[in-house]
């Protein structure tokens, strides 16, 4: 083999690698909403998804036109029980045994489910001290009908942190510390993680005078705050890690964190909204969480859940209902998958 043949090689072997790394590798998803009155059906919505590249979906809940239609696709699910569910849940062994004899025994020969998620953002609420007795309900449920290995887990807002600037100094509310601890607890037995919702759209949008928009955006040239050492050039690796610290300081470390939503809204509170913002923020958060972790935790590449897939038109007006990569009419909102 002669040394201009080997060099080819190797170079077709790189660009391989890359290639590989982006598409296959990544560990990324997109939200699946409903609550719009023109959307498509869901087997396009499936076949959407599969042609625009995306392997994992979240569902708030259980949806049985989209759990027909997710059916062999080889896509992976992350469903959600409704809020409202939690408390019977927690309460009664036999409504879990309903809901997953009802919702998920059904479909698991040939679909794949990764996480059922307790509730979507439920903490703080009145719901709150439910969620560990629902999780370890569920979590016998699924055992009985031999689907242990399906992870229980659920998910959090920012609000549920009492501090969470400087990174630091993260830590969770007093009215839910206990709770989350023992959510915690729960989580370290399956050795699942916890799911965060992040929104540095909402942050800066907040507070335009002391969170620039480059901040928010991944467009910093140099570091923005400089916390115990670590540099942070955007927005996002503080608040990701502002929940790592809390973990830290109640003694869960050792668990890790999925992004269970993220996104930036294209309209409805100019000039904060924009698909130029849109698009930037998507786009550097692809690239930024598929190739590192965040200066707490450098090595954890953490998988990702984009919001949302559709603008929906039922939703709150008008930012909540522009977050979507597509229109119902499946066009893309701009160019990005």
């Amino acid at each position: 083999m002669g040394p201009r043949f080997s060099g080819f090689l190797i170079s077709a072997m790189l660009f391989l690698t890359q290639l590989l790394s982006l598409t296959d590798g990544r560990d990324i998803g997109v939200c699946y909403g409903l609550n719009g009155n023109n959307l498509p059906s869901p087997g396009d919505v499936i076949n959407l998804y599969k042609t625009s590249g995306i392997n994992n979906i979240r569902l708030y809940q259980p949806y049985p036109e989209v759990l027909e239609a997710a059916r062999g696709s080889g896509i992976s699910l992350s469903m959600s029980t409704t809020n409202e569910d939690i408390q019977s849940l927690a309460t009664d062994q036999s409504a879990a045994d309903a809901w997953v004899n009802t919702n998920i025994v059904p479909y698991k020969e040939d679909v794949q489910f990764r996480f059922i998620i307790i509730g979507n953002e439920a903490i703080p609420g009145q719901s709150s001290s439910y969620i560990p007795g629902a999780m370890n309900n569920i979590m016998n449920s699924l055992a009985s009908f031999g689907l242990g290995t399906t992870k229980v887990t659920t998910v959090v807002p920012m609000n549920a942190l009492s501090t969470s600037y400087p990174p630091s100094d993260g830590a969770f509310g007093s009215d839910i510390t206990s709770i989350m601890t023992s959510i915690m607890a729960i989580l370290v037995r399956q050795d699942s993680p916890l799911l965060i919702n992040v929104y540095p759209y909402f942050a800066y949008a907040s507070d335009p005078t002391h969170i620039s928009l480059n901040y928010a955006l991944f467009t910093s040239t140099a570091p923005v705050v400089v916390d115990q050492g670590l540099e942070y050039y955007n927005l996002f690796d503080g608040m990701v890690d502002a929940f790592n610290a809390a973990l830290d300081k109640i003694g869960f470390g050792q668990i890790t964190l999925i992004v269970a939503e993220t996104g930036w809204p294209t309209a409805g509170n100019e000039p904060y909204t924009s698909v130029a913002n849109a698009q930037t923020y998507n786009k550097n958060l692809l690239n930024h969480v598929t190739q590192k972790g965040t200066p707490k935790r450098p090595e954890y590449i953490m998988p990702t859940f984009f919001f949302e897939m559709f603008n929906e038109n039922l939703k709150q007006p008008t930012v909540e209902q522009n977050f979507g990569f597509f229109f119902p009419n499946m066009n893309p909102v701009y160019p990005f998958w």
